[in-house]
């Protein structure tokens, strides 16, 4: 019998997926890295707008749980935060690891996956997720991980696809959400989309709340992100016309009990 402390199945899906696909975000990372200002999700809305970021990151430690090309923990890193990242996939800490030495900035990158995080208990005063771990991880999982590497009173903010996009997104590839629920609310947990071999994560608000709570944390804020009128994207499942009438991207923050 596997150990509840060994690596599941979806996660050497995800680990798979995302080193093919690590070349299609190169040139997104090398964006986001020269940005003076954060932005958020996938209309870029401005850290000005939503203020995701905690206002004082001088002398904290933080974790970034799925850092993919590591541009948040950049963001981080700049504002004076001690930070480690953490990905599954080789092929994107390796875009990470060149992108650091392109702009002389450096902290831990590790190979790992958000589920066993090979980190010591109570080692950060933040984690932090944008479609990181909080999609493409077990959250019966990552969370408790993400509360064991807390101290008491560290702060857990992540952003992910609303609860109600993944209810009105249609299951072909490169369709855009419906105004229309396409799927049941009560259940929803694991999704997989035909033709992707990865493996992601969607949890209705009261499941959140209560695996949130169940891990020791409390829940500070839920933020429904609207994008300015004049915000792009070119990813295909959302038009800005949905976006705007209602949240395509939630933003999570909770804290360490």
């Amino acid at each position: 019998m596997a150990s509840d402390r060994e690596p599941r199945e979806h996660v050497g899906r995800n680990r798979a997926r995302w080193d093919v696909e690590a070349k299609d975000y190169v040139a997104a990372g090398e964006r986001s890295w020269a940005r003076a200002e954060p932005t958020w999700g996938v209309w870029k809305v401005p850290e000005s707008q939503l203020g995701v970021l905690p206002t004082n990151l001088a002398d904290k430690d933080a974790i970034e749980l799925g850092c993919g090309t590591a541009y948040v923990s950049a963001w981080l890193a700049r504002r004076g935060a001690r930070v480690v990242g953490i990905d599954a996939s080789m092929a994107q800490l390796s875009t990470a690891r060149r992108l650091q030495r392109q702009h002389g900035l450096e902290f831990p990158l590790l190979h790992a996956d958000a589920e066993l995080v090979p980190c010591r208990d109570a080692a950060f005063d933040l984690a932090i997720s944008e479609y990181g771990a909080c999609l493409w991880a077990d959250p019966d999982r990552w969370l408790p991980e993400a509360a064991r590497i807390l101290r008491p009173g560290g702060e857990l903010i992540f952003l992910v696809n609303s609860s109600l996009l993944a209810l009105c997104m249609p299951a072909e590839d490169g369709v855009a959400a419906t105004d229309r629920l396409l799927r049941p609310a009560f259940g929803m947990f694991r999704i997989e989309w035909p033709g992707d071999p990865g493996v992601e994560f969607h949890l209705a608000h009261g499941d959140w709340i209560r695996r949130l709570r169940r891990s020791g944390f409390e829940i500070e804020d839920l933020i429904e992100v609207r994008p300015p009128e004049s915000a792009t994207t070119h990813y295909p499942y959302v038009t800005l016309e949905w976006s705007r009438q209602w949240p395509a991207e939630e933003i999570w923050r909770a804290r360490r009990r």
